[in-house]
């Protein structure tokens, strides 16, 4: 499946995107405050996109105008979630490359994924997670239209073992009320 906004392809990822996310996500400003480590390698890069980010419903995130990766998008739904949800739930994730902050690319990715997730795939309810001090996520999900949820404390994120606060946002499928 390949999704299109103005600026943005959505499609899967391929092992030829490996040297464009080894340069992205190799940055410590990136994993870390998103859950999973900085990248180590070329190499290293090439088996998470073999391994996590070859899982379905996860784009490889690519600006229309430079023609490669600057970031990626996805959805887990149901028990491929990080969070407890149900099968007819989905949970957002997301990321960009440092050079590509404050531009609106990752609300203008996720809009669409939120558009995807709803009209095409007939999900119930959508959630998003972020951990304190990472507010450039939490803005993100206050334009997609994200409402606060829960918070947990003490939340192990086991990539990075990590202890962290979590708040947890949701979106519910209003096209399906009408």
């Amino acid at each position: 499946m390949i999704l299109e906004t103005e600026r943005l392809i959505l499609r899967p990822w391929e092992e030829s995107d490996a040297e464009w996310l080894y340069e992205h996500a190799k940055d410590p400003r990136v994993g870390p405050i998103a859950g999973w480590p900085p990248h180590t390698s070329v190499e290293n890069s090439k088996e998470i996109i073999k391994g996590v980010l070859s899982e379905p419903q996860t784009y490889a995130v690519v600006l229309k105008s430079l023609g490669h990766v600057v970031g990626s998008v996805g959805i887990l739904i149901g028990d491929a979630s990080n969070i407890k949800i149900l099968d007819t739930e989905g949970e957002i994730g997301y990321w960009i490359g440092v050079p590509f902050w404050g531009k609106g690319l990752i609300p203008e990715a996720v809009k669409e994924i939120i558009r995807y997730a709803f009209e095409d795939l007939k999900l119930e309810k959508l959630w998003c997670v972020y951990s304190d001090g990472n507010e450039k996520s939490k803005r993100v999900q206050e334009k997609c239209g994200f409402k606060y949820h829960h918070t947990n404390k003490d939340a192990h994120w086991k990539l990075i073992d990590a202890i962290r606060t979590e708040h947890v946002n949701c979106l519910e499928n209003t096209w399906m009320q009408v």
